[in-house]
């Protein structure tokens, strides 16, 4: 699908060389409530794996709902949903989750690479085996917070402290990396070294940033989807085409480059899979 925006461009969308492989999401025809409340209606949406997507909406939206959901913490009144081909509450080990706000506590004695290393308890081991070891120095590098590695966690500024917790979260090679608000609260630095760390993950891993930034997503999305009313259905998911922007016209900076979402269009299913999908 091509759509023109306003500076004559055609490029409405990233190439798609990944919508062969499986459904790393699948929302099929979801609804959800909070008692008498419609939060979502008829949602339908899917990632592929390896793919880099969007999940953009206003506060209120319904995008803490559908992270609910996608983490197995809620359950939909009607509808199916899979991760990674299962039930969400059983893709669990699959997944890395960066939440937009970690409680600690400043002043328990923790550093970075003890943060990190925290990514690799499952299954209620209590020592770290070699392997653990190996894959939280490489998570360390791959956040680019190899350098904080023996500093208290308390001392690092909220940015860092973010790549710390995308460490962390890298540390435990899921397949599906969610970043909740990744970029709250962040400074330019931080932020560059956060989507610089993310591309290179793109491809090896599904990737889902969920943000209230509906204007702008980082030039690496492959899929911009947008929650919010549409013919006054509460809680809809609508995928968006998106056009590359000059840099410096984002108020970010993503890393690099940017992509404009384009609200006036609507990406059908059928338009963003491959045959047979």
């Amino acid at each position: 699908m091509s759509e023109r925006d306003d500076r004559g461009e055609t490029d409405s969308a990233p190439s798609h060389p990944l919508h062969g492989r499986p459904m790393a999401v699948l929302f099929d025809k979801v609804n959800f409530a909070y008692g008498s409340d419609a939060v979502l209606s008829e949602v339908s949406f899917h990632i592929h794996e390896g793919e880099f997507a969007a999940l953009i909406g206003p506060n209120g939206s319904g995008k803490t709902t559908i992270l609910r959901l996608l983490l197995g913490l809620a359950t939909p009144s009607s509808g199916r949903i899979e991760v990674l081909g299962a039930p969400p509450h059983t893709a669990l080990e699959s997944l890395g989750y960066v939440p937009q706000n970690a409680a600690f506590d400043p002043a328990f004695p923790i550093s970075v690479v003890e943060v990190v290393r925290m990514g690799r308890l499952r299954g209620g081991r209590g020592r770290y085996s070699p392997e653990d070891l190996r894959a939280a120095d490489a998570a360390l590098e791959q956040a680019d917070v190899a350098d904080l590695r023996d500093r208290p966690y308390s001392a690092l500024s909220g940015g860092q402290r973010r790549r710390v917790l995308v460490a962390r979260a890298l540390a435990a090679r899921p397949r599906l990396l969610v970043l909740d608000e990744p970029t709250a609260n962040m400074d330019a630095e931080s932020e560059t070294r956060l989507f610089r760390a993310l591309g290179e993950l793109k491809g090896r891993a599904t990737v889902l940033v969920v943000t209230h930034d509906t204007l702008f997503v980082s030039d690496l999305t492959d899929a911009v989807l947008c929650v919010g009313d549409r013919d006054g259905r509460p809680g809809s998911v609508v995928r968006h085409a998106s056009v590359p922007v000059a840099r410096g016209l984002a108020p970010g900076t993503f890393g690099g480059g940017a992509r404009q979402v384009l609200h006036d269009t609507e990406i059908p299913p059928e338009d963003c899979c491959g045959k047979g999908e």
